[in-house]
């Protein structure tokens, strides 16, 4: 039996403002593709400013989004690869 080992790397970039994070995450795919998805935290001006926790908290959003269309993308290829639609993929 043969075994291939594969990785993905997965980007994360922020930008930031006084309010608010924005993170867009990039996956690249062993067939070439690419999927993208976005997240965003926005700080409560009575809140001490922390960027840090506006990263983990709009790149943890961005990373669900790119989970579930990788879920939504592998859905889609088994459903044209058998011909019929099949159960919808959730997390879990």
């Amino acid at each position: 039996m043969t075994q291939t080992a594969v990785g993905w790397h997965i980007e994360l970039e922020f930008e930031e403002d006084e309010q608010r994070t924005r993170a867009a995450a990039l996956v690249r795919l062993a067939d070439g593709s690419e999927v993208r998805a976005h997240g965003y935290a926005s700080r409560h001006r009575s809140d001490e400013n922390q960027p840090r926790v506006g990263e983990e908290i709009a790149g943890a959003r961005a990373l669900n989004e790119l989970a579930m269309k990788l879920l939504a993308k592998a859905h889609d290829e088994i459903d044209e690869a058998s011909g019929h639609t099949s159960r919808s993929l959730a997390l879990g």
